[in-house]
């Protein structure tokens, strides 16, 4: 029987060596990694490449700024970096809603989004409003001015196909009723969350229950959509962390970004200066040709590499950064970034903890507060059922949030961490990647010796017994 002491485990144990926060470890891909099931790269699905198909006009573009998307179009297209968005993933923990590196925990705040996507996120909770009735053929004519067929496969399960909205709405005439560009811009703008913020992992459709918040135009200005986003995206990176998964939705574009600013992994050279852009996602838009891509294995390794004081972190990418360049009714926003509180997008809700990562904020980290336990209300859109009247705790939670920004001591004067550096050691999950199982070592390993091995084979069969002792290793 293998005993291992919990007060001096071995170096290369992965850990968590107490479980209470990590609870979910047997069900995470790490475990399935840590025991040669490597899954490889994740199928990520967020469609940015056909967004600037679309022929806007000028009224179009006001509305769509009306509704709080105005900065947030102007982003396009991303390329994204697979491997390494599969290896972040292996290191986002949905029992805290943050990633948990080998030095401590970081996160994707409710200022990044401001930053990164120019999404507001104060304003109200994104839940279904149920002030158009009717059902989906009848809220897409209402809306839309005409509905998808159902016998064409337009339509499935209470979503619609983004191809049909673009088929049938991209181009808007100049002279068009004022109807009919409104109707026109409600498609563009369920195309451009159905294929961004609320891409789902179906790959080409979006819920008809965002369509609603469309109605009103000024109305769709004061949800908190940057708040909807990271609710989504953290509810998929907790999905996809899970070893029974092989994809990943929500905004990728987010995730990659974030990670540029933070670590110094698999990041393309910048050509020119474009901190004075917003958002800061307009850093990457496009196709780069300085995309630095590898397998998901190294990204996983530099994952596993990082410490506290390696300068391949940066906990604080934007302090230097010319905040003139964020517009002033944004601003206000950036504080939230310290609120603790509840995420809402439809039927999600998901914790938002920035006192796990107080870093970001150029503040000393502390052992931060337990989470609660949360039981997942829904794992997918019911387009049937208003889970807003099963919310209420997480519509109050939300409501607050203003009155849970964190504020603790600053970093710089001299204050000691050791104390949660020795907790979060206990609590964590250091090591993804084991180099026993690592498929390109153990396959490269076998292309070589294989011809050895079976020429001493034969040899043996025809002269007799031979002792071969043969040790590989792998460090």
């Amino acid at each position: 029987m293998l005993e291992m002491s919990v007060q001096n485990p071995p170096t290369n144990f992965p850990g968590p060596i107490d479980p209470s926060v990590l609870y979910e470890q047997e069900q995470h891909i790490s475990s399935a990694i840590w025991e040669g099931q490597d899954r490889g790269t994740l199928r990520c699905h967020e469609h940015t490449s056909k967004i600037d198909g679309w022929k806007l006009t000028k009224k179009q573009i006001d509305l769509v700024g009306k509704a709080g998307f105005g900065y947030f179009r102007l982003i396009g297209q991303v390329s994204l970096n697979n491997p390494l968005i599969s290896a972040l993933v292996e290191r986002w923990r949905r029992e805290t809603n943050t990633f948990h590196l080998p030095s401590g925990e970081i996160t994707i705040t409710l200022d990044e989004v401001v930053r990164i996507l120019g999404l507001r996120v104060d304003g109200e909770a994104v839940v279904r409003d149920n002030s158009v009735v009717g059902s989906n053929t009848e809220i897409c004519e209402t809306l839309l001015g005409k509905a998808p067929n159902s016998d064409a496969k337009e339509i499935k399960g209470g979503m619609v196909k983004l191809g049909w909205l673009k088929e049938n709405f991209s181009e808007c005439p100049e002279d068009a009723s004022n109807e009919e560009v409104e109707r026109r811009t409600r498609a563009f703008l369920m195309y451009l969350v159905g294929s961004t913020i609320f891409a789902t992992t179906s790959g080409n459709l979006v819920p008809l229950l965002y369509l609603p918040l469309f109605k009103d135009f000024d109305k769709a200005g004061n949800y908190a959509w940057g708040a909807a986003a990271l609710a989504f995206l953290y509810r998929q990176l907790g999905k996809a962390s899970m070893k029974s998964q092989g994809t990943i939705s929500g905004s990728l574009t987010l995730l990659q970004c974030w990670s540029y600013f933070h670590l110094n992994i698999g990041r393309p050279e910048l050509k020119q200066d474009l901190s004075h852009r917003f958002p800061l996602a307009l850093h990457w838009k496009g196709r780069l040709n300085t995309q630095t891509k590898s397998d998901v294995v190294m990204y996983r390794q530099k994952l596993d590499s990082l410490d506290s004081s390696d300068k391949q972190i940066d906990w604080t990418p934007y302090k230097d950064l010319d905040s003139s360049s964020i517009p002033e009714n944004f601003r206000g926003d950036l504080t939230l970034g310290r609120s603790r509180t509840i995420l809402l997008c439809m039927d999600k809700a998901e914790w938002h903890l920035p006192d796990r990562c107080l870093r970001q904020f150029g503040l000393h980290q502390s052992i931060p507060k337990d989470v609660q336990r949360r039981e997942t209300k829904n794992n997918e859109v019911d387009n049937e059922l208003d889970m807003s009247k099963r919310m209420d705790s997480e519509l109050q939670e939300w409501s607050n949030r203003w009155q849970n920004i964190v504020d603790v001591v600053e970093d710089g004067d001299g204050t000691d961490e050791s104390e949660y550096t020795t907790w979060y050691s206990n609590i964590t999950r250091k090591l993804v990647h084991r180099r026993a199982f690592a498929p390109s070592q153990f396959q490269e390993s076998v292309r070589l010796f294989f011809p050895l091995l079976s020429y001493i084979f034969l040899i043996q069969m025809l002269s007799g017994p031979i002792h071969i002792e043969c040790n590989i290793s792998y460090v």
